[in-house]
């Protein structure tokens, strides 16, 4: 493993779906890098899905994202674009009388990589190819901050299809897929580890956490099932 002075690594966390458990292991790796010695940082670019507060609109997640960090970032520095509506962000930008550009949002994403924490993590919204606007999506955002992705696999029925087809999307995008996840969001999903067995046989890169099903898990609780080795090593 790379020594914490040294290391300077951004991934771009992507899901199979929403609500597949992209900030828990988004959570989780900033714990386990911390726990590790590591700087880190987060950044949840668009949120749709807020609630008012005296200090403005605020996304569940990108709250939990900031106290998962180790540097001292500002809530908007986090989530420079969060949307009342919990929908598409598209949608939600629309009916709030915004529109979401990828140039833009890109350009908050590297004041927040210039700060040069060892780990940064960049968390989108539902899946690869959600829509910014008529012609934008999330994986454009990816695209052009050229960082290494790493896939959410939410374990439930259709999973082995959302994730190869999710995949190959990131490898025809010119990305790397730095290795994918495997988070259990049912209790008791039939054929849970020949799931994964398949999905280790079939898809190009480390399985860098395989998350149980843990009700009301926190990041931290998480963290003890993220492989921060396997990660890490990867192209040091």
């Amino acid at each position: 493993m790379s020594q914490p002075s040294k290391l300077r690594r951004s991934y771009f966390i992507t899901g199979t779906d929403t609500g597949v458990g992209k900030t828990l292991f988004s959570c989780a790796l900033l714990h386990a890098a911390a726990q590790a010695g590591y700087r880190t940082a987060a950044i949840k670019p668009v949120a749709a899905g807020g609630v008012q507060t005296s200090a403005g609109l605020r996304n569940h997640d990108a709250v939990l994202l900031q106290a998962a960090s180790t540097e001292a970032l500002s809530y908007d520095e986090v989530n420079p674009f969060c949307l009342d509506l919990p929908v598409a962000p598209h949608i939600a930008a629309e009916r709030a009388g915004r529109r979401l550009k990828v140039e833009r949002i890109a350009g908050f994403c590297h004041g927040v990589l210039m700060r040069r924490a060892n780990l940064t993590v960049i968390e989108g919204a539902g899946g690869w190819r959600v829509p910014l606007n008529d012609q934008e999506t999330l994986a454009d955002l990816a695209k052009q901050l050229k960082v290494p992705v790493i896939l959410v696999v939410g374990l439930q029925l259709g999973c082995l299809n959302h994730a190869l087809l999710t995949a190959e999307a990131i490898y025809h995008d010119g990305l790397e897929l730095a290795g994918w996840v495997a988070n259990s969001i049912e209790p008791d999903m039939p054929e849970r580890a020949a799931n994964i067995a398949t999905l280790q046989q079939q898809l190009p890169a480390p399985l860098l956490a395989d998350i149980p099903w843990l009700p009301d898990a926190t990041g931290e609780q998480a963290a003890a099932w993220v492989n921060l080795s396997a990660l890490l090593s990867i192209n040091t």
